[in-house]
């Protein structure tokens, strides 16, 4: 039984009403109506913290979307696992891919900063103080590029980026 036949909450038994309806009124190919079942019912294996069958369904979801944009969605949800998992270096594999498909799109580069960071962090209780410096700074590119995109967000990277001396800019909105 596929996942979201399983759901006992109205709002997910709601959700999987209305995302049939429309998949049925889209004209969209049956290829691309598979791989959103199989993305749908990734989302939702991954709300329950089903992260194996979550990544299952969006491999099959990736094997046979097509579309560039729909594409990246599914590898920055697998890539949102990795990192969650703590496997940073193949989420940030998944996230630049996901950028290369769709570059205007904030939460991707934020979460690489986010891992950067992370990876500095590390990097500076260590001992390692030029390994730090390097993935902070490799970090403050990557959240300047997502606030160029999404000015009125990531206000805690903004203010890093003030604090250290790694902004170049006043004001980004």
């Amino acid at each position: 039984m596929p996942r979201t036949q399983r759901n006992d909450n109205f709002i997910d038994k709601s959700f999987t009403v209305m995302a049939d309806i429309i998949l049925k009124i889209l004209p969209t190919n049956q290829k691309a109506k598979e791989a959103f079942v199989y993305y749908r019912d990734g989302m939702s294996a991954q709300a329950d913290g089903e992260y194996a069958e979550a990544l299952d369904n969006y491999e099959e979801a990736l094997r046979l979307e097509e579309n560039p944009n729909d594409r990246s969605y599914i590898l920055y949800n697998m890539a949102l696992i990795h990192a969650s998992n703590g496997d940073h270096e193949k989420a940030l594999g998944l996230y630049q891919e996901a950028i290369e498909l769709n570059p205007k799109m904030p939460s991707a580069l934020n979460n690489i900063a986010v891992i950067y960071h992370f990876q500095g962090e590390k990097a500076k209780e260590a001992g390692q103080e030029d390994d730090a410096e390097n993935l902070f700074d490799k970090a403050a590119e990557y959240w300047k590029q997502a606030i160029r995109l999404a000015p009125n967000n990531y206000i805690e990277a903004q203010n890093w980026l003030k604090i250290t001396g790694r902004s170049e800019m006043d004001v980004f909105f």
